[in-house]
């Protein structure tokens, strides 16, 4: 139940919470979230971020505010938001700033997972592909809460953000969050969303895409069991499958990805749990 007032006052209510969402999302660091302040409007503005739209909302009922998220690949400085609203365009400059992020070197026994055959990357292909589309949807409807669920009760695990190194070649950073728990164990939306994609991926295993709307996505992955439908509205808290080891994976965990305007981002920031 934790702050389920909050979560409501999210997108709506009173002043006592005012810059509720601003200081849980507001984290501009490569691979973080920037909230940039639009101010008051009618109706609501449009925003772009690097030539795609971004999550907009209402602070409090008052202010609009734009919800970015920034690439991992961003350098600390100075970035542009792009605005248009009834006045006409014009572009709100945020600051980025540094943050580290650790190693981590995994010993995998199946080594077609680290260095895929000639007919591996056919399939690799088609299914980024599958998955780009997805991280790519934006919806017109505004998420039911920002301040997510976690979507399974255990420990952190990997963090978001590690440089990885899989038998000693460093691959992808981790663009999700990790978290450790038995196989089995149920996954819960964090959100209400619809599901838009549904796979079974080289690397990713069993897998579900949640749209939260406006381009925030959640992917779940290496799961043992898929319990929802491609196209089923799926409320907060309700399971979209068991947690598993299937794909690249070196045991049973929950790989919890989050996205927004088609970057992903660090989860921890929607559970409360960022740490710079």
């Amino acid at each position: 139940m934790r702050f389920v007032a909050a979560l409501l006052l999210c997108l709506t209510l009173p002043a006592h919470a005012e810059g509720f969402i601003s200081r849980l999302l507001n984290k501009p660091v490569p691979g973080g979230v920037a909230v940039v302040q639009l101010g008051p409007a009618s109706q609501a503005p449009t925003a772009s971020y690097q030539g795609k739209p971004v999550l907009i909302v209402h602070e409090e009922g008052r202010d609009w505010i734009a919800i970015v998220g920034i690439p991992l690949t961003t350098k600390p400085g100075r970035q542009q938001v792009q605005v248009q609203d009834a006045d006409g365009s014009r572009a709100l400059a945020f600051e980025v700033r540094s943050r580290d992020y650790k190693e981590q070197r995994i010993t995998l026994k199946d080594t077609r997972k680290v260095n895929p055959l000639p007919e591996d990357l056919k399939r690799i292909d088609r299914e980024l592909a599958e998955q780009t589309k997805a991280y790519q949807r934006f919806s017109p409807g505004t998420p039911s809460n920002l301040l997510f669920d976690k979507p399974v009760d255990g420990p952190l695990s990997s963090p978001f953000g590690l440089r990885r190194f899989f038998n000693g070649e460093e691959r992808n950073p981790h663009s999700g969050l990790d978290f450790a728990v038995g196989a089995g164990t149920p996954i819960k939306a964090p959100a209400a969303g619809k599901v838009i994609l549904i796979g079974d991926y080289f690397f990713n295993g069993r897998t579900v895409f949640l749209d939260h709307g406006q381009g925030l996505i959640s992917m779940f992955c290496h799961m043992s069991k898929v319990d929802v439908k491609l196209g089923q509205l799926v409320p907060r808290g309700v399971a979209v499958g068991q947690v598993g080891a299937t794909g690249r994976a070196t045991g049973p965990h929950m790989h919890w990805n989050v996205s927004l305007n088609d970057v992903r981002v660090d989860p921890a920031i929607f559970i409360g749990a960022f740490r710079p």
